[in-house]
């Protein structure tokens, strides 16, 4: 009875070593490049595939200036993802909030696309429900991703 306990034990060990590891695997985390408009913005992008085979996307940053104080102000952040074949499509607004005990400025965004994402680019417009952007106001961007699924 203990070698049969003993070697469900580990099998069941096994598998959840497994699991983790193909979890784990299905994640890329990246981080945005310096910005030379807002040089104190710092954030981060984790992209995760679902049971769809669609891309979760989580986006945190903070010391991120309110976007109608940038010069000229803007109306609003919108988060962008460029596909491999270099179609930009927007995502939708980027969420800014203070903390009430602190002096850093966050923002977040979440979302699901069915696309494939190469680049995340956050651009600072007047209009959120812009389609074409001239990407004349990039605020932050990654590097190119190499997501692997």
């Amino acid at each position: 009875m203990k070698s049969k306990n003993l070697k469900m034990t580990g099998l069941t060990l096994l598998v959840s070593i497994i699991l983790i590891f193909s979890f784990s695997s299905c994640t890329y985390k990246t981080k945005f490049l310096t910005s030379v408009v807002v040089p104190a913005a710092q954030g981060t992008v984790q992209i995760k595939t679902d049971a769809n085979k669609n891309y979760a996307i989580k986006i945190k940053i903070s010391n991120l200036a309110p976007s109608t104080r940038l010069s000229p102000p803007r109306d609003a952040y919108v988060v962008w993802l460029v596909t491999v074949g270099k179609v930009a499509k927007n995502l939708g607004q980027l969420n800014s909030s203070s903390d009430f005990m602190s002096k850093n400025l966050n923002a977040s965004f979440e979302t699901i696309s069915g696309l494939k994402p190469s680049k995340i680019i956050i651009t600072a417009e007047n209009d959120v429900y812009i389609q074409n952007s001239s990407f004349s106001d990039v605020i932050l961007t990654t590097d190119y991703i190499n997501f692997e699924d």
